[in-house]
């Protein structure tokens, strides 16, 4: 979910928006001053964000349409980018959202000039491909649906085992969906077969990878702070994580067994997750990693595989034509 910084525009700014979509202005730079959007009159510099508006040529029934960008530098300075990103929201809406054909989020020059632009344009239309790790999980669920016929548990059916979640679990879950908590690690006690609650720890992505245990199996959820394409999000990630054979085959299956019927309990209390994950070691935790799980980047063209060659050295196709007489002679 996106938040609102809660700057607004000046009025001098609404009365320049108001006249200035007639096509005789070309490129509009705004800035926030004195927790203000305001005209911003001067070039540069370069590690400062800004807002830019520029008009295209093109039209729809609202008038000239235009290019929407938040420049935002990697060098400009952690809470400016969190302030620009957090009222960008605000600032289409003053413009009038039904003008902007295209948004463009920039931390670098070159996301920005020309064949950036064109680069922007080949993303949108692009078709969003599953990832590796995506197809992957998608076989590991193929065939934990067929190995729970075979665990010895409760409550069994083909979409998983349904355990119960503990009072002081749920209670965590619903103050990590209203914004109290940050993150919630629960367990699964093997032998009454309940999901715990394990750790309430205030977490970052820093520390994230140290909450995940070496030896056992978890369940986490993360509250995910971060930026994307110029807008502050929060995304609530799921963690599965299985640190492989130093857990009992007992350990494994039931996790991944009652994996999916938590998952629905989830949904049904009205936590929205965001992304699902599955990893075996806590290292893979790092800022990067959630940023591709939760918002993958698009493909601008797949790989075309070329038939393989037959094997060499077989010479020319014989030719044989077949004899009238039957003979073969």
């Amino acid at each position: 979910m996106s938040h609102q910084s809660g700057i607004v525009a000046s009025q001098e700014l609404r009365d320049f928006l108001a006249g200035a979509k007639d096509g005789s202005v070309r490129v509009i730079k705004i800035a926030i001053k004195d927790e203000k959007l305001e005209l911003d009159h001067h070039d540069g510099p370069e590690k400062q964000p800004c807002y830019i508006f520029y008009r295209l040529d093109s039209k729809n029934d609202q008038g000239y349409q235009w290019v929407y960008l938040l420049w935002s530098p990697d060098n400009s300075h952690v809470r400016q980018k969190m302030l620009y990103a957090s009222t960008r929201s605000t600032l289409k809406s003053e413009f009038g959202g039904g003008q902007i054909k295209e948004e463009i989020y920039g931390t670098v020059l070159s996301d920005v000039n020309f064949n950036g632009f064109k680069r922007h344009l080949l993303h949108q239309d692009a078709p969003a491909p599953l990832t590796a790790a995506e197809e992957e999980l998608a076989e590991i669920k193929s065939l934990e649906v067929k190995a729970e016929i075979s665990v010895d548990t409760k409550h069994q059916t083909m979409s998983g085992v349904h355990f119960p979640v503990s009072s002081d679990a749920q209670q965590r879950l619903l103050e990590l969906k209203d914004g109290q908590l940050n993150y919630v690690q629960l367990s699964l006690d093997l032998k009454k077969e309940t999901i715990e609650l394990e750790s309430i720890d205030d977490t970052t992505v820093a520390t994230l990878p140290s909450r995940v245990p070496t030896d056992h199996a978890r369940y986490h959820l993360f509250n995910f702070k971060h930026t994307h394409e110029g807008d502050y999000m929060e995304s609530i990630v799921f963690i599965y994580s299985m640190p492989g054979y130093s857990c009992s085959i007992k350990e494994r299956m039931l996790y991944s067994s009652g994996r999916a019927p938590f998952l629905d309990f989830i949904e049904q209390i009205g936590l929205e997750v965001a992304k699902k994950i599955e990893i075996d070691d806590g290292k893979e935790l790092t800022e990067d990693f959630l940023q591709d799980e939760v918002h993958p980047k698009k493909n601008v063209a797949k790989q075309k595989f070329a038939r393989p060659k037959g094997p060499g050295g077989r010479g020319p196709k014989r030719m044989t034509k077949p004899n009238p007489n039957g003979n073969g002679n």
